[in-house]
């Protein structure tokens, strides 16, 4: 774990592979979804390192890698995935350990919270709410509030701007959260359990790795 630590008023996590294991509910939506368009499954953990930059993306790559497929396919595709995600979203996602207890720790510390994620908000605030976790986020930012996701650093901005902060720290699992906290200015810490888009998250770009949720805690000195 990183030994840095941070003076921070405001704390932003991302969702999918930091805060939730979503890729069982992903995963069997994405293999609905190919098995009504006759097209073979993809394993799970092929699906795993297609999570991160929102639906269309995941898409896209379940309907190309290794095959082809036309725009319009795609847009199908995308409507039919949809259709199938928002029936399964939530019934397999699980809180890792540490997180709900670390959540109420930078409650306890005044530290106000913010959710930001590419998964879109018709998504994510059903989800949030499923899992318990929806009460400890002052603000939530999700793939459909702006016109860009992350990278783009618009998304934590806007968080940082609702919650009145001017020392936040980004928490996620991918270069996209990585590279979003370095373009917005900010310190950026990265979990080890997280999806991470195939990628070893010990090369990408960050202040530090996490190994246990309850490390965050180590890494924060609240501001005065």
């Amino acid at each position: 774990m990183t030994q840095q630590s941070f003076v921070v008023d405001a704390v932003l996590f991302d969702l999918d592979g930091t805060l939730i294991d979503t890729v069982e509910d992903i995963a069997q939506s994405a293999n609905r979804m190919l098995a009504e368009l006759e097209r073979p499954p993809r394993s799970v953990r092929e699906i795993c390192s297609f999570v991160g930059k929102g639906i269309p993306n995941l898409v896209m790559r379940c309907m190309t890698e290794g095959t082809v497929a036309t725009e319009g396919e795609i847009e199908t595709a995308i409507d039919v995935f949809h259709r199938h995600y928002a029936e399964i979203n939530g019934r397999h996602a699980v809180v890792y350990p540490g997180v709900v207890e670390v959540l109420k720790a930078l409650l306890d510390m005044q530290l106000p919270l913010a959710c930001v994620t590419n998964k879109a908000e018709a998504f994510t605030l059903p989800l949030l709410e499923r899992v318990g976790l929806a009460d400890f986020f002052t603000t939530v930012v999700s793939g459909d509030t702006l016109a860009v996701k992350k990278p783009d650093p618009a998304m934590l901005q806007l968080a940082v701007e609702r919650l009145d902060a001017r020392q936040p720290l980004m928490i996620g699992d991918s270069e996209n959260d990585a590279l979003a906290a370095r373009a917005a200015g900010m310190p950026v810490l990265l979990v080890s359990w997280g999806y991470s888009e195939g990628q070893p998250v010990d090369t990408l770009d960050s202040d530090g790795l996490l190994f246990d949720a309850n490390d965050v805690l180590d890494c924060i000195v609240p501001a005065a």
